[in-house]
């Protein structure tokens, strides 16, 4: 179906503030920036949006989610800022929803699903939903599409304006975040915070504007 109505979500907020720079800048305080500039990119673009938090408050996962299905959404776009413990790790990534055995993604879905799907991930229990959920069936395929052009478009923006960065690449998880979206979905970790030089790059309004062009651009 068309593309109209679009959600942007803004990672973590209130009492999860997300991965913390070396200088304090915390993942809650800078997805909104960027969510805020991707809704106005696409409002520009005449798609309808909704934004699913306005402000530091504390909203649950599945409540994003949520979101999306009542409000019919079409696409469900997640704005994060990456993090590792090795400083020097630096770069571009996008996700999309599925099961998987990658260490790395793994680890990193553990560290955005923070500790409300800690006790179902174990058990399997999430696992279990995604397989049984025909809604994650059918848009696989959209959600790789739709990361596709969001990681391309991104990485283009980036190093035309701001010179080198690690095309990380597309990669799935199970982002808890993701989980009984009905329509196409996708995680964008936009730059690591923990990384000097991105960290800097995040806390930029022209960086933010590139990002949120970019994600424009590849939702038309």
């Amino acid at each position: 179906r068309a593309v109209r109505r679009i959600v942007v979500d803004a990672g973590h907020g209130g009492r999860d503030p997300g991965a913390i720079g070396r200088r304090g800048p915390r993942e809650k305080d800078v997805t909104p920036d960027i969510a805020r500039k991707v809704a106005q990119e696409l409002k520009d673009d005449g798609f309808e949006v909704v934004l699913t938090r306005r402000g530091d408050r504390f909203l649950p996962l599945e409540d994003r989610t949520a979101l999306a299905n009542t409000s019919g959404a079409d696409l469900f776009v997640s704005i994060h800022a990456n993090a590792n413990p090795r400083r020097n790790r630096s770069g571009i990534e996008t996700y999309f929803l599925n099961v998987t055995d990658d260490r790395y993604a793994a680890r990193l879905a553990a560290r955005e699903n923070g500790a409300e799907a800690e006790g179902e991930e174990h058990g399997g229990g999430l696992r279990r939903r995604i397989l049984s959920d025909l809604n994650a069936v059918t848009s696989a395929g959209s959600s790789r599409r739709l990361a596709e052009l969001v990681q391309g478009e991104l990485c283009r923006s980036v190093r035309t304006r701001f010179g080198d960065v690690r095309d990380l690449g597309v990669k799935s998880a199970l982002f808890y975040v993701l989980v009984g979206a009905r329509m196409p979905a996708v995680l964008v970790e936009t730059a690591f915070i923990s990384n000097r030089r991105e960290e800097q790059r995040l806390a930029s309004a022209k960086y933010q504007d590139e990002v949120a062009g970019a994600v424009a651009r590849a939702v038309v």
